[in-house]
């Protein structure tokens, strides 16, 4: 297995002197393909900021990002903008999951995950072929029609990670998948996320306070005031 993600000693503050509050304290971190990573800890103890770190949504105040062992974050490259790097970075490297599935309300099931692709300029016929092979991916490809409003909590959570899916991005993230979902159907999805890892080679990280999550990881690490702990 070949590290896919990796960050290195990355810090995240906000405010300065007595204000200061940190976030994320020099944590380093690595993720390979076919791995699922599943990060926990305490409530504030800097998880989502973390995952938002890795995933180039947040620009950390010091440290790098490395994806597929390149510096696209830290010290060793000019910093520029953030504003206009980090969209730029994400859109070939990163899949995203979240709690709220963020799914548009007047698209389909097929129409989000449309709307993904066509952000990342694929062929603008066969982006229909193409969303409905990724919800038969996620087993929804019978709800393809279907609105969100229609659809079971597990079912959007399937839209959301074929959604995710959509451009091959070598690296999924997921902040709390299975935190709006009732028990079984979060055993469910955590069984998909294990199978995305597993059968198509993804590089995996969950954030989650969901105890069960632990057997469905290949490695757990744990995360508290900012710091890793193992």
């Amino acid at each position: 297995m070949n590290t896919v993600l990796e960050v290195k000693d990355v810090n995240m503050f906000y405010g300065s002197g007595d204000n200061k509050i940190v976030a994320v304290d020099s944590a380093s971190l690595a993720v390979k393909r076919h791995e699922l990573l599943l990060i926990m800890g305490p409530s504030g103890s800097g998880k989502t900021t973390l995952l938002s770190i890795m995933g180039c949504i947040l620009y950390p105040n010091s440290g790098q990002v490395i994806i597929k062992g390149q510096v696209v974050i830290g010290s060793n490259q000019a910093t520029g903008n953030p504003d206009r790097i980090l969209p730029h970075i994400r859109k070939g490297n990163f899949g995203f999951v979240f709690q709220s599935f963020n799914l548009f309300p007047f698209l389909n099931a097929a129409e989000n995950v449309e709307f993904v692709l066509r952000i990342k300029g694929h062929n603008r016929g066969k982006i229909r072929q193409e969303a409905l092979g990724l919800l038969k991916k996620v087993g929804l490809e019978n709800r393809a029609g279907a609105y969100p409003s229609d659809l079971s909590g597990g079912q959007k959570q399937r839209v959301a990670f074929a959604r995710a899916l959509a451009g091959d991005p070598p690296i999924i993230l997921a902040d709390e998948p299975t935190a709006s979902l009732d028990s079984k159907t979060g055993l469910e999805v955590l069984g998909l996320l294990k199978l995305l890892a597993e059968e198509y080679g993804k590089a995996i990280v969950i954030v989650s306070h969901d105890p069960k999550a632990k057997a469905f990881a290949h490695r757990v690490v744990y995360i508290e005031d900012g710091r890793i702990r193992s």
